[in-house]
C-alpha cells in the first residue's frame, strides 16, 4: 500500500477512535480531556448539536492558524474538524441506549477503556503526521512561531484555560457544582499526566510498525 494512503487511513482511524473515546469518557462521567471539558461547558450554554458546535469552534481556531502559521494544518486537521464532533454525538447516543444508568464499577471500566482508546487514537493520528488538531496548533504557534514560552508550559496554560472556562460555562449554562466532576474530574487529571507515556508506548507497538510496514512494502 502507498505510504501516503496508509498515513491518511491512520489519520482517519485515529480521529474516529478518538471520537469514540470521548463518548466513552462521557458515559464514565469522571471527566474528559481539557479541550473537551471546554466543549462540554460551551455545549451546555449553546443549544445545538455537539457535532455542529465542535465544527464551529474548530473553524475559529483554524482561522487563527491560517492567519499566523498554516504549517501545522494538513489533511488530518480537516478530518478532525469535520468528523470528530459528529462521531462523538452518534457514539454517545448509541452507548446511552446500551449502558443505562451505569454503576460505579461500569463507569470505572469505561474510564479505563476511554483512556486507552484515546491514546491509541492520538498515537495513530500523530504518527501519520498529516497535520494536527486546531487546538494543538494554537499552542504550537504560541510556542514555536511566536516563541512566547516552551511548548509544554504553554500547553499546560491552554489546558488550564480550557478547564476553568469549561467549568464556568457549564455553571453559567445551568449546571450544578455536583455535576462538575462529569466533565472535569479524575479522567481530566489522568489524561493530563498519563497520555504522553501511553501515546509513546502505542507509537512503539502499533503506529510506527504500521507506518514502517508500508515503507517495507514500498522498498520491495
Amino acid at each position: 500500500m502507498n505510504t501516503m494512503v496508509r498515513r491518511i487511513i491512520m489519520s482517519a482511524a485515529g480521529v474516529v477512535i478518538g471520537a469514540i473515546s470521548v463518548a466513552v469518557f462521557m458515559i464514565a462521567a469522571y471527566g474528559v480531556d481539557p479541550f473537551q471539558s471546554f466543549m462540554n461547558g460551551l455545549h451546555r450554554c449553546i443549544p445545538i448539536s455537539f457535532g455542529t458546535l465542535y465544527v464551529i469552534v474548530n473553524a475559529v481556531l483554524l482561522l487563527f492558524s491560517l492567519i499566523f502559521d498554516r504549517h501545522y494544518i494538513g489533511i488530518a486537521t480537516f478530518i478532525n474538524l469535520f468528523l470528530l464532533g459528529y462521531i462523538t454525538d452518534f457514539t454517545y447516543e448509541m452507548l446511552q441506549k446500551v449502558i443505562v444508568e451505569p454503576s460505579v464499577p461500569v463507569r470505572l471500566i469505561c474510564l479505563a477503556v476511554g483512556i486507552v482508546v484515546i491514546c491509541i487514537g492520538a498515537s495513530l493520528y500523530m504518527t501519520a503526521d498529516l497535520g494536527v488538531s486546531t487546538y494543538d496548533a494554537v499552542a504550537l504557534i504560541l510556542a514555536n512561531t511566536w516563541q512566547l514560552w516552551k511548548f509544554k508550559y504553554i500547553r499546560i496554560c491552554t489546558d488550564l484555560v480550557c478547564v476553568i472556562s469549561g467549568a464556568a460555562l457549564f455553571l453559567l449554562g445551568g449546571g450544578s457544582w455536583s455535576e462538575i466532576p462529569a466533565i472535569i474530574g479524575i479522567g481530566t487529571i489522568v489524561t493530563a499526566f498519563f497520555m504522553g507515556p501511553l501515546i509513546e508506548l502505542f507509537n512503539k507497538v502499533i503506529s510506527r510498525p504500521l507506518l514502517g510496514s508500508s515503507k517495507e512494502c514500498k522498498d520491495e
